[in-house]
């Protein structure tokens, strides 16, 4: 959802600007000429190199493909793109692409995440106890979301939390373990094998500002002229 969704250029926080005004809402359609695969009941019922990729604005990513490539599954129309037809998420057990499972949607051609080493400052302190207090970081530039800062464990008071039943995947980075302190749940959290496009903040942390004392030192954000 990079160019649709946040500060992407079609989102609704853009962060930058057009020379020229831009028609919305707007529907973005592209050949996808990456092998995609969809299996239901053991069975390949997708396997294709002519999917087409859907940018909608309020709407997850989503793969359409020519009418007569997806079986006997459930299908429905794509208005922009004639002869295509879209297939529920859920109509299929697993979504392959290029070989990578899939959870929740496609990933994004459009999305970059690039972990840099930094030596910007992070302090969180939750109920009056500082976690962390350093300036050895990396910081996270993730496409169409503000940047964040993750910490090593040797620089956080990991004695100080506890691990807790909440979890989330992201397609560019894998699965997400949270983090508790004290009374406050989901303070933090980590991936402990990330994928490898995002393998610098492997077992890293990083911290809801929201839920903690958080005093990071980010880059301005861009405003338009």
């Amino acid at each position: 959802m990079s160019l649709v969704a946040g500060r992407g250029p079609l989102g609704p926080d853009r962060a930058g600007w057009f020379s020229a005004p831009v028609a919305e809402p707007i529907v973005y359609v592209e050949p996808h000429p990456r092998r995609v695969q969809a299996v239901r009941g053991g069975q390949l019922v997708i396997d294709t190199e002519n999917a087409l990729m859907v940018h909608r604005a309020g709407a997850p990513l989503s793969y359409v493909f020519p009418v007569g490539e997806t079986a006997d599954l459930p299908t429905e129309p794509e208005e922009f793109a004639p002869g295509y037809v879209r297939v529920p998420w859920d109509a299929v057990d697993t979504w392959l692409e290029e070989g990578r499972t899939l959870v929740h949607y496609p990933p994004n051609p459009y999305h970059r995440v690039d972990c840099r080493p930094a030596r910007r400052r992070l302090r969180v302190e939750v109920a009056g106890g500082v976690l962390v207090d350093t300036d050895d970081t990396v910081i996270v530039f993730e496409t169409s979301l503000a940047p964040r800062l993750y910490v090593a464990p040797e620089h956080v008071r990991t004695d100080l939390l506890r691990p807790t039943a909440t979890s989330s995947y992201c397609n560019y980075k894998g699965y997400a373990t949270y983090w508790a302190a004290g009374d406050v749940e989901d303070v933090a959290w980590s991936y402990g094998d990330p994928l490898p496009e995002t393998g610098p903040i492997a077992g890293y942390f990083s911290f809801d500002p929201e839920r903690a004392d958080v005093t990071a030192e980010l880059p301005s954000p861009d405003h338009a002229p």
